[in-house]
């Protein structure tokens, strides 16, 4: 696993590929949009490689085998920012250990684990997930566990190690459906940071979010389409999703406290996956 620190730092199923030109960027005749438009058009023919945004969490690692179904080469990426539930990161080794033994299709396509340090974020947030607060909901309209700016830094730093590795497709787990109403989770935030991504790079980086229009339940049925039962069993013993960072007690959906946001959504959508499963089976 590589490591990158920066102490000082201040820090559907598929994407919209730019086949029109974005009402930001309309009237200009701008370099990196035409090679944005132009490493889309060509995709299948240039692109055989991806970088996964990979937390150790369900979501993610969902987003993991739907890449490593997709892409001839697929690395991750991790991030330390101070966050209560660190065990996540613990969890991401299991998981791809895990992938590798029991799912030759994919172990041959996984490569390189890459942990990037952003301390100062944890430091600069005044969240419940990285303090030792209680979970509330704010004047925002947010809960406390929304880290402003995360999501943006996240990929900004993904497409740095992309430019580097030859890795110019970004993946993440958002999702605007069953979600805390984060608006750095929002297709339309991430639409316009693939633009800005690609205007600062002069590089045609596409963000993919597979999950973006599922609910939970929907992402269950995915884990299960990809890679079967084993798959779903990876997803239940070894990722982590609790915000509260609890791993002591198993429930029918997992490990977790069980009444976090976190853990609600990974619960009811476990369950209604179920009752979908039963319901077809009996129809």
């Amino acid at each position: 696993m590589h490591e990158l620190r920066d102490d000082a730092c201040p820090c559907e199923i598929s994407c919209n590929l730019l086949t029109e030109t974005p009402a930001v960027l309309k009237g200009g005749d701008d370099a990196a949009l035409r090679h944005q438009v132009s490493f889309v058009k060509n995709r299948d023919k240039t692109s055989t490689a991806a970088l996964v945004l990979f937390s150790g969490g369900q979501d993610s690692t969902v987003c993991l085998a739907w890449a490593l179904e997709r892409y001839q080469r697929v690395e991750t990426v991790g991030f330390d920012y101070g966050q209560r539930h660190d065990v996540e990161m613990a969890c991401r080794d299991r998981v791809r250990e895990d992938i590798v033994s029991g799912f030759p299709q994919w172990a041959g396509r996984l490569g390189e684990d890459h942990h990037i340090s952003m301390p100062a974020l944890g430091r600069l947030s005044e969240t419940a997930l990285t303090r030792d607060v209680e979970i509330q909901m704010q004047e925002s309209g947010l809960l406390n566990t929304f880290v402003p700016g995360r999501n943006l830094l996240f990929f900004t730093y993904a497409a740095a190690l992309g430019y580097r590795r030859g890795l110019h497709w970004l993946v993440g787990g958002m999702c605007e459906t069953d979600y805390s109403g984060y608006p750095d989770c929002r297709r339309e935030t991430l639409d316009a940071l693939q633009t800005s991504i690609a205007l600062g790079t002069e590089t045609g980086f596409v963000i993919e979010t597979p999950l973006m229009h599922l609910s939970k339940a929907q992402t269950w049925e995915l884990a299960q389409e990809l890679g079967g039962a084993a798959l779903v069993n990876l997803i239940l013993e070894e990722t982590h999703t609790c915000y509260m960072g609890e791993r002591g007690q198993r429930h029918e959906w997992g490990y977790g406290c069980g009444t976090c946001p976190a853990c609600e959504l990974r619960a009811n959508g476990y369950r209604a996956w179920r009752a979908n499963e039963t319901a077809s089976a009996t129809a």
